[in-house]
């Protein structure tokens, strides 16, 4: 059985440097909540993402951008977008503001 966990997705946002930031909030055998921290980040020329699991991602503050392999799709996202992305669907990031942190919030299941 689990237990109560509660918290302030805002009340500890670390600098930050080179690398995106990810922690999670919630894993179990059956879902993972995270949150993650851009500020001029990009997915790496040429790399495609593609996780096993759904995901559903959110904008909390700034904003970003996606693209998808499959049709070139890009999607500019800000506080309070989200997308759905089916398990196995290449996509990247390609633009986080460089001026202000991007806080996303990502639950995979």
């Amino acid at each position: 059985m689990g237990k109560l966990k509660r918290g302030n997705i805002y009340s500890r946002i670390p600098a930050i440097k080179d690398k995106e930031i990810f922690q999670a909030l919630i894993v179990n055998k059956k879902l993972k909540i995270e949150w993650i921290i851009s500020k001029g980040q990009v997915t790496e020329k040429g790399r495609w993402l593609k996780e096993a699991q759904d995901e559903w991602v959110m904008v909390l503050k700034g904003e970003g951008k996606l693209r998808f392999c499959k049709d070139n799709q890009l999607i500019k996202l800000k506080a309070g977008d989200y997308v759905f992305i089916p398990a196995n669907t290449a996509h990247r990031l390609d633009w986080t503001s460089l001026c202000e942190k991007t806080i996303w919030l990502a639950v995979h299941s």
